[in-house]
């Protein structure tokens, strides 16, 4: 099992980071598609159909969401940590995803920026 680490900055006040973060309908205009979730401890969530799905299993408002991630036919749940950290009306996003099998971290590797936390930048900055 392997860690994912990724750090990024975006020129949006922390509050609307949160809101993209944890808003299915903001969800579904960055990602393209439906999503389930919510800023409650112990909610489940659903991305991309269901192809990424879990629990929320820690959440600090507008400074942390932890989450168990399942995909495809995992037996353990992969750990996702969101820090947010504001400096002068821009936030400072901070990854980490834990027990990412072998044959999948080049995958969620270029998945997160591509399609996650890169489209989060996008829409946020436009």
């Amino acid at each position: 099992m392997h860690q994912i680490e990724k750090k990024y900055s975006i020129a949006t006040p922390l509050d609307q980071v949160w809101e993209a973060l944890t808003n299915p309908g903001t969800i579904t205009i960055w990602s393209g598609d439906t999503a389930q979730m919510s800023d409650k401890i112990d909610s489940d969530f659903s991305l991309w159909d269901g192809d990424i799905y879990g629990t929320n299993t820690e959440v600090e408002k507008n400074k942390l969401l932890a989450q168990d991630w399942y995909g495809g036919d995992w037996d353990k749940p992969s750990k996702v940590v969101f820090k947010l950290i504001e400096h002068d009306g821009e936030t400072e996003l901070i990854l980490t995803q834990n027990a990412v099998p072998r044959d999948e971290v080049d995958s969620f590797d270029a998945g997160w920026d591509d399609y996650y936390l890169g489209a989060i930048k996008d829409y946020l900055e436009k």
